[in-house]
């Protein structure tokens, strides 16, 4: 056992609410990703603007608010003036709405935030409504997109083969990763090995271990 398998949560006090902070942090993150992946959605094609424009609220708002609505296809420009759109009005929102959380709360303090039995910092009730329902498209359309999953399929194949060669016989590791074997369990270090790659090279020593016509 190593380390890394004597953690607990006990210190961070699970059941107490993140600091406004953390809940900003938080909600900044779902932002980033929810707008980035439905602008790579309609950069790839995997998603359309008319399958937009008939289900999802969002997009219909934006796109009318900039007089762009009804299209079949977009110019990159479009396309970004939209991202940008969307992320304006989903951070308005959050301002908003997290203002008046704090001012009906009464909140003076980070312990009046933490006691706070659900989280201050969200979307007004409506927002919220058809933000969930951008995400829901996402995640019929584009995170489930046979292509998509796929793609996720052959990743996972290619780790669990890279890992499992690895433990098999870790001879084959880098010398300074080897090195770590002397103190460290094996699973942790060829774990923090394949943790370390980009998606790039991961792809490359796969190349390297299994196709016979590589150079090592």
């Amino acid at each position: 056992e190593s380390e890394y398998d004597k953690g607990d949560a006990f210190a961070y006090e699970p059941d107490l609410r993140g600091t406004i902070e953390a809940q900003i942090v938080n909600l900044a993150d779902e932002i980033a990703y929810t707008t980035a992946d439905l602008d790579d959605g309609l950069r790839s094609g995997m998603i359309t603007p008319p399958q937009l424009q008939q289900q999802v609220e969002l997009w219909s708002e934006v796109t009318g608010e900039l007089g762009i609505n009804g299209r079949a296809t977009l110019s990159d420009i479009d396309r970004h003036r939209i991202i940008r759109r969307l992320v304006g009005k989903e951070v308005t929102s959050v301002v908003e709405a997290t203002s008046k959380a704090l001012q009906e709360g009464n909140i003076q303090s980070v312990d009046d935030v933490r006691a706070m039995s659900h989280n201050l910092v969200g979307y007004e009730p409506d927002f919220s409504r058809k933000n969930k329902a951008l995400k829901k498209f996402l995640y019929q359309n584009l995170y489930t997109y046979w292509r998509v999953m796929r793609m996720a399929n052959k990743a996972k194949r290619m780790l669990t083969d890279l890992f499992t060669a690895f433990i098999e016989d870790p001879s084959i590791l880098p010398a300074e990763t080897q090195a770590r074997l002397q103190t460290e369990s094996p699973h942790q270090v060829v774990c923090d090995y394949i943790a370390g790659m980009t998606d790039r090279y991961a792809v490359k020593e796969y190349e390297r271990l299994f196709n016979p016509t590589t150079d090592v």
